[in-house]
């Protein structure tokens, strides 16, 4: 039988709490409930939840372009409140994985869509931060793997003014549902 995943990308401390190193702050933070009622409910429907995380090492060249930000095994990368309670709920079930990822899509450089497919998923839904990247970059990973894409809106922020352009783009470019 055919399964979903929900994808939650990037809701860690230092893209969603107010003192982040590259915080989406209160936007990100007003989708945190949203996320956990909508991973629960994926989780008693028999389906599966991939928690993919931005991790990065100290000195990382990505810090070029960006402040030092999810370094790994630090406060910034931990999940963001409610989250990391959730998280830290579920973590030992079958139906949940941790996907560490170097790059913006969470399907670059990680097994992501081999396990995906290995349950059985045909199509992921998308939420976290941020819309306009790692969320739209995250939708072409998974469109090009041949999986069907889902964003929830509701469940997306960004520290932009970008978000709903890039809504439309994943609409049109992925034939991803916007929900």
């Amino acid at each position: 039988m055919a399964k979903d995943a929900l994808l939650i990308v990037d809701m860690s401390n230092d893209f969603v709490h107010d003192e982040g190193s590259l915080t989406a702050g209160q936007a990100a933070q007003n989708i945190v409930p949203y996320i956990v009622q909508l991973a629960d409910r994926m989780l008693v429907d028999g389906q599966i939840v991939a928690v993919c995380m931005d991790e990065h090492q100290e000195g990382d060249p990505h810090f070029r372009d960006w402040p030092p930000h999810n370094v790994k095994g630090t406060w910034g990368q931990q999940l963001y409140g409610d989250l990391g309670a959730w998280y830290a709920r579920v973590r030992d079930r079958d139906t949940v994985m941790y996907v560490p990822k170097a790059s913006y899509n969470a399907f670059s450089g990680t097994d992501l869509a081999a396990r995906l497919r290995a349950l059985g998923v045909e199509r992921v839904h998308i939420v976290g931060v941020c819309t306009d990247i790692c969320d739209f970059l995250t939708a072409a990973g998974a469109y090009d793997a041949g999986f069907a894409t889902v964003v929830h809106r509701a469940g997306c922020a960004t520290f932009t003014d970008q978000g709903e352009q890039f809504l439309e783009h994943m609409r049109r470019c992925f034939h991803t549902e916007v929900v």
